[in-house]
């Protein structure tokens, strides 16, 4: 493979650290790698990718897929794609599967943006339409009366599940959840607002989007208010300094200014 651009996008680098693996290390390294890329946009610079990116990736994966992302970020940073050790804030949560079953079991009632509520009606309106014709695959597979080797039957039966449980969550967040815009007025950073914040030790400036766990994607600017961050800068005001812990050390940032949804910015 040549060289790539001194600015590769996360793409181009991913397929550069790929193509430097054995065959073995490629094969167990490609899926996680993929996912990571996916998540937070092939067409991203390199150089964009922040420590909250990462560390909020963190806490999305299993332990297993620790190793490959962080020789991939310890490959960006040698190459000089990027002037921060971004690996060292990649530690996977040893209870994310519990984190998320608390979080869904014991405190259902969200609060959502305007943006966010309509992305989960239109989501749910589309799984609505994939279940209507996974019933019709299900009742032309169920012509074949050999229900014991019916492979298209059992698949079908799983997918509808599946969509049923999914269809299930989202009418109960839909019907339980609070607008951001029915809450009180204040001067401090809250749900839906815009926070502009400087990181401390590096001196570069981020901005993010508060949203509840539903919503979040640090690389579309929406920072989770359940993450070590976002739970740093919720409620508090213009010109604070807050600490959030990191797997590298304290994350330290100064909120230089808050946006509400209505003013813009």
């Amino acid at each position: 493979m040549g060289a790539i651009e001194p600015k590769p996008t996360l793409a181009a680098a991913a397929d550069a650290f790929l193509s430097g693996l054995s065959p073995e290390e490629r094969a167990e390294a490609q899926p996680e790698i993929s996912k990571f890329v996916r998540w937070l946009g092939p067409s991203r610079e390199v150089s964009d990718i922040s420590p909250v990116d990462v560390a909020s990736y963190a806490e999305l994966i299993a332990p297993s897929a620790v190793k490959p992302l962080r020789s991939f970020l310890t490959y960006i940073r040698k190459k000089g794609f990027s002037n921060m050790s971004l690996a060292s804030h990649l530690r996977a949560k040893k209870t994310v599967a519990r984190s998320a079953a608390v979080w869904h079991n014991e405190q259902v009632q969200a609060t959502l943006t305007a943006q966010g509520y309509a992305k989960l009606e239109q989501e749910l309106t589309g799984l609505k339409e994939q279940c209507s014709r996974v019933i019709e695959e299900m009742q032309i597979a169920a012509v074949d009366k050999d229900f014991r080797e019916n492979a298209p039957l059992a698949a079908a039966r799983e997918r509808k599940a599946h969509l049923d449980g999914r269809i299930k969550e989202i009418e109960a967040v839909l019907n339980e959840a609070r607008m951001v815009g029915e809450q009180a007025a204040t001067s401090r950073a809250r749900f839906g607002d815009t926070v502009v914040f400087r990181d401390m030790s590096s001196n570069r400036e981020f901005r993010y989007t508060l949203v509840d766990p539903r919503e979040a994607n640090p690389s579309q600017g929406r920072l989770s208010v359940a993450s070590p961050l976002g739970k740093a800068i919720l409620h508090k005001e213009e010109g604070q300094i807050v600490e959030a812990a990191a797997p590298a050390g304290t994350m330290r940032c100064r909120i230089e200014s808050i946006i509400r949804p209505d003013t813009g910015g």
